[in-house]
């Protein structure tokens, strides 16, 4: 089985930090969010990955290569001049995709997830697609997928024939697509896959399925939410067993508070757990990081220092008597990401 992670994105929500990083690039408790994607996948079944690149392109790949070279994985790479959307993107890597069943995940989120059940259940439907739902998150304002009580998907976002009787869910960004996907598909063009692919299917009155799953899942677009997920890894709250040697606190062993420092930090200060001290980090002496803090690989925090409730990238120096408190720090930035009401 094959699959595509979408790494197109702009990431504007993340400026400046998608200046360096396009998302599914982006470091993430001290290595990049593909890497999470890539288990994922490859727990499911898949033998190859394919992504299409924009935004970056050059960095976007080189991460994807190592990455995929590490987990095993051909890697096939296409690059869109011109932004494609959902659609665009996947029929783009359509010569790639097309022998059989595939898997599409969004670059931008985290999502430790047995997908075997779900490709299992496209499968015997014979669906053109499924999309992986969840409940839809309170408070949050994401566009609903309505299905009926069968499973069958009626209407995306205010687009699609309906119906009576439907149920509201939160699409995680995930699919199972069979190759007849693509003769929905325009020739050419930018197009999204949900509100116009699928409700071109629907329309045809062939079958796109909702699968819903019980599993934690986060969208990293935004500051606020990028520090959330990492307070939530922290806190306990996302099953990482399932990552197996990707999860980024693999061979680590925590203190009682849940301080996880990795044996080639150097830390002189004080560490609060919950928080995440990476692999060349430097805690110096009279700082106190935590709780809640990822001090990404070698990044200083310098002496006098006090972090709470954020995340410092690699490399970035935090200077001596410094304050932090809910931002993203990235070399000379310090980017707002407020947790209040999260």
């Amino acid at each position: 089985m094959k699959a595509m992670v979408l790494c197109a994105g702009l990431g504007t929500r993340l400026r400046p930090l998608t200046e360096r990083w396009p998302k599914p690039a982006m470091p993430f408790l001290g290595q990049p969010l593909l890497r999470y994607h890539l288990a994922v996948l490859k727990a499911a079944g898949v033998t190859a990955v394919g992504i299409n690149t924009h935004h970056l392109p050059d960095t976007m790949a080189a991460v994807a290569r190592a990455e995929c070279e590490r987990a095993g994985l051909p890697l096939h790479v296409v690059h869109e001049p011109v932004i494609q959307g959902t659609g665009g993107g996947i029929r783009g890597l359509r010569d790639f995709l097309s022998g059989e069943d595939f898997l599409v995940f969004n670059g931008d989120i985290l999502f430790p997830v047995d997908l075997r059940p779900v490709v299992a259940a496209h499968r015997e439907s014979g669906a053109v697609a499924t999309m992986v739902l969840l409940p839809m998150p309170e408070g949050e304002k994401y566009a609903a997928v309505e299905s009926d009580a069968g499973g069958q998907v009626r209407r995306i976002a205010g687009h699609g024939p309906g119906g009576e009787g439907l149920t509201p869910w939160h699409f995680t960004g995930v699919h199972v697509m069979s190759p007849s996907v693509f003769d929905f598909m325009t020739a050419e063009g930018p197009e999204d896959i949900n509100r116009e692919v699928y409700v071109r299917v629907m329309q045809a009155g062939l079958q796109v399925r909702g699968h819903a799953v019980d599993a934690y899942w986060s969208d990293l677009g935004m500051p606020s939410r990028y520090l959330a997920t990492v307070r939530d890894v922290l806190e306990g709250r996302v099953p990482l067993q399932a990552l197996g040697k990707d999860s980024p606190l693999h061979g680590l062993k925590a203190s009682a508070d849940g301080a996880w420092v990795h044996p080639e930090a150097r830390v002189a200060g004080t560490v609060r757990g919950p928080a995440y001290v990476g692999a060349g980090a430097v805690v110096d002496a009279d700082s106190t990081v935590g709780p809640n803090v990822s001090v990404g690989p070698g990044a200083r925090v310098g002496q006098g220092a006090r972090l709470e409730r954020c995340a410092v990238f690699e490399e970035t120096q935090v200077a001596p008597g410094e304050a932090l408190t809910e931002v993203l720090a990235w070399g000379p930035h310090r980017v707002p990401a407020p947790l209040t009401g999260r």
